[in-house]
Parts: structure tokens; sequence; C-alpha cells
């Protein structure tokens, strides 16, 4: 193809976050204004008075090399995404994307396109093992760099003392890693929108921290175990590890009219076990219904409103509660239990005590505990074999893939609704692609038409069919939609997959300023 003497120019910087928010500032500080529209930070700390901390010493982490993340971060991008359409299956129709690149540079141009607009986001990020990261960053310094800036050796490389300090750079590049890819990340989210992180117990305490600083701690959600294992390994020190973490944030809680908090998340659907709990001893019109207790674990003193008589309705006696454990309803409440035949005293209706009666048409769910097991949503060696199976043919291996159970469970409460189907998922650390297999299939299980963007670097593989980890994440979907296209090619029409390679704008004319 020739290419025009002239190429088509357009605007190649990302979205400039820093100066929304500067901006943002002005406007409700007019004060701190200064000739050029810049910020008058004493100003501002005037404006703000008390509400400044001014001390030399605060709650919060920090770490060698965290000032450059700021500054990553401002950084707009000089990167260009290149369309591929040779490589996509139906590239004209679909708006799911697999986009082969940085994920750094990548996350500044979504920015522009999907500010505000993604409902889920989850990663797999490299945990920290100690080796050094092939992210094409500015976070790659020697270890002789590391010792410079944290004051343990001079510009010639003489130690100021005997004490070593090496291993805290490895902690050091991880966080500086994750840091600007997490607060880049959190923008894209929608106001309701949440953050998975799966992480071993090495990091989880920093990324625990970082995630605070970065989303509030207001906004964490939970911190899950999920075991990852089905068998202990007898080769390990101390303890065979079983479990990893998944740490769930919300970008920002919205509460009720009545101060309730509302949920990030939505429930999981009901198993046939758990719905036989449900019984009709009197046959109630509304269908099955499971006793519930009518005493809550509040004393008469903490809840004196909670402490009243109720009539038995067989013996006409006055039942109180005991003082320890007063009612769980309060007495108008009461009321209408009894008047919509909700209270349960029991076969023989002569129980000291009532039952409330919950039923089965009222419950819309179950809330997700923080426990999951390899029963409930996989474990490393069935993602193992997962992996194996669809890419039958090119022995190739992942190290720890994640089943595709747990990123269905993980999809099922952040997208899980009537309204939320049409959601955009994000995983910048894509793999071998097992979120968009997750998103394929629960989309055609449940009708939903949610759309994925996956990130994968480049990294090399050593092979010459499949060269890249990106070769590999490309090749995994499209046999995904084959498999789903082939049980139903009417319905996954619409559900298939565009890829994309982002690379530096100078190294392509056409995407040249």
């Amino acid at each position: 193809m020739t290419m025009p003497d002239t190429p088509e120019t357009f605007d190649l910087s990302s979205h400039d976050i820093a100066e929304d928010k500067r901006q943002a500032l002005l406007q409700l500080f007019p004060e701190a204004r200064t000739e050029g529209g810049k910020l008058d930070f004493d100003r501002l700390k005037l404006a703000l008075g008390e509400a400044v901390d001014v001390g030399r010493e605060r709650y919060g982490m920090n770490w060698p090399g965290k000032a450059e993340c700021f500054k990553t971060v401002q950084q707009p991008s000089q990167a260009a995404l290149i369309p591929s359409k040779e490589e996509s299956v139906n590239f004209d129709t679909t708006e799911n994307l697999i986009i082969e690149g940085d994920n750094l540079e990548v996350l500044k141009l979504l920015q522009k396109s999907y500010l505000g607009k993604v409902k889920m986001i989850y990663i797999d990020p490299p945990y920290n093992t100690g080796n050094d990261f092939i992210y094409p960053d500015n976070y790659s310094e020697s270890l002789q760099t590391y010792l410079e800036y944290t004051g343990q050796v001079d510009a010639e490389g003489r130690k100021f003392g005997s004490h070593k300090d090496t291993d805290g750079r490895f902690h050091s590049k991880w966080m500086s890693m994750m840091y600007p890819r997490i607060a880049i990340a959190k923008d894209l989210l929608s106001d309701s929108g949440v953050l998975f992180v799966s992480i071993d117990d090495k990091e989880v305490s920093n990324l625990r921290k970082m995630c605070d600083e970065i989303f509030g701690e207001e906004n964490f959600v939970s911190c899950v175990c999920w075991q990852k294992k089905y068998a202990p390994s007898n080769d390990t020190i101390d303890f065979s590890p079983m479990h990893d973490f998944i740490l769930v944030y919300g970008k920002i809680r919205k509460y009720s009219d009545t101060g309730r908090a509302i949920p990030f998340l939505g429930k999981l659907q009901r198993t046939e076990e758990q719905n036989k709990l449900y019984k009709n001893p009197d046959r109630d019109p509304r269908g099955l219904w499971r006793t519930d207790n009518y005493l809550c674990n509040k004393s008469a003193e903490q809840r004196p409103n909670l402490y009243y008589p109720i009539i038995q309705p067989k013996t006409g006696e006055e039942i109180w509660p005991n003082k320890s454990a007063v009612w769980r309803y309060s007495k108008d409440r009461h009321e209408q239990n009894v008047a919509e035949n909700k209270v349960w005293w029991g076969i023989s209706q002569d129980n000291k005590v009532p039952a409330y009666k919950r039923f089965l048409n009222d419950v819309s769910g179950v809330i997700a505990n923080t426990w999951w097991t390899h029963q409930d949503v996989g474990h490393n060696d069935e993602a193992k074999k997962e992996t194996r199976e669809l890419l039958y043919g090119m022995g190739f291996d992942f190290d720890t893939p994640k089943p595709v159970r747990l990123l269905s469970r993980i999809l099922q409460l952040a997208t899980d609704t009537e309204l939320r189907k049409d959601d955009v998922v994000l995983d910048f650390f894509a793999g071998s692609g097992t979120t968009a297999q997750a998103v394929l299939e629960l989309n055609k299980q449940d009708g939903g038409n949610r759309k994925f963007i996956l990130v994968q670097l480049p990294g090399p593989t050593g092979r010459t069919d499949y060269p890249t980890i990106a070769d590999i994440t490309k090749e995994r979907v499209r046999r995904v939609i084959k498999k789903l296209g082939d049980e139903d090619a009417a319905k996954q029409k619409a559900s298939a997959a565009s890829f994309a390679h982002i690379a530096i704008s100078n190294r392509y004319r056409v995407a040249k300023r």
C-alpha cells in the first residue's frame, strides 16, 4: 500500500486528567487562581483552613520512587492505537478489544473514549517474586540507582554504612510499577465501578495500602480469600500456601436517603441446595418460606424501643423478650408482620417465642462471602487444564492461570443485573485471556451484551508460531469464539473480538503528528 505524502494528522495525546482536576479545584476555589491560571497552593491552604494537614509526620505509605509515580500519571501519552483488521474477528461490528502493548500507555489512551465508562476491572498482575519487571516504563532502575536515591551509597558507589537494604528495592519497584496503573484505571471506572485485583501474601499489605490511598479507605469493599489449591504441597517451608487474595474496591460509595450504603455488587444466584431450606407447612398461598430469628443480639439497654410485650395468639399471654436479646422488629413493624401473616408460632401454635416467615419469592439472591473454595470457583489445576484443552496442539502452558469459574463469579457480582448486562469489562494484565472467555460465556448464558477490553504486553515466548504472549491471548479468544459459535452461531454473531496493536507513534508515519 502506497503511503500519502502528507498523512492525516490527529490528536495523539491522551486525556489530561491532572488538568481536569486543576480546573475543578479552580472552580471550587477561584481565590486560589494566579494570573497565569495556575493554583496558588498557599491561598488554597488558607481557603481550606484547618482541613489541611501541614504536619511533618503523617499517616500514609511511602517508598523510594513514589514521587515519580505522580509524574508518570500526569505525563500524557504520545502513542497511538493502530488497528489490526487482518487479525480480527468481525472488526466492523464488535465492541470488544484486544490491545497489544504496554498497559500504562494503553490506559492513558483509553481515557479519551472510556473515561468513567468501565463498570468492572479485573487484573491479575505479576506477583512480586523478586525478578525484574519487563514493563517498559521508567521503573527498571538498577540496584546501583536504587542504592543511590535511598541514600545508601554516594554517586561513586561508596557505601555510607554497613547496613544492607537491597530487598526493599523489589517492593519499591513493584509498587512503582503498580501505582500509576491503578491510579489511571480508577479514572476509567464509572461511579459505581469496581476493581478486583488478585495478589498473594507477599504484597497484599502494600497493595491494600496503595489502593486505600488511591480509592480512599471508605471505598474498600472486601478482601476475598480464594482457595487456589485443593491439596497441600510438602516441598514448601513451614506452611503450604493454599490461597490467594482478591482485593475489591469501589469507585465512589453512595448512600440512600436513609443513610444506608448502596452496594457496589449484586448477589449470587441461589442454588437448589439453598432453596431446599424453604418449606410451606401452613400452605401459605404466597409459596415457600423459611423461619428467621425474631430476636436480635441487642440488649434492652441498647435498644429500649425493641423491648416490649407481644401477644401469643393461642393463649393470649403477653410475651416479653429477654433483656439481653430483644425483638428484632419495632412494635409498629411487629404489628405489620402480624397483619401480613409473617409471624410463625409453630405447628401447634403454642411456642413462647415466634419466628419470622421469610418467603423465597422475596429473596433476590445470596450475598457473597469472602471465602471462595475451589469447589465453588475452581483452582489453579483446573485453570491449567482449561487452557491446555482450549490451546490444544500449541504446547504452551501458563504457570498460574485463573479458572473461568473464578472470573464468572466476579462478573456475576459486578455486572449480573438487567441494567448492567451492557457493561464494559477491562483486564490490563490479560495473560491467556481468561477474562474474555468468561465474558463471552456468561453473555451466552444469560443473554448479556458485556464488552471486554484486554491489554497484554507482547512479552516474548521464544517461539516462531506464537512469538509473544499477546499472540497466545489472541489465539485463545479466537478459539473461544469458534467454540461458542459452533455451539450457537446465531447468538454469537455480535460477540466477537477485535484486535488492535499499540505502537509509539513515531514508528508509524500515518500516526505521526
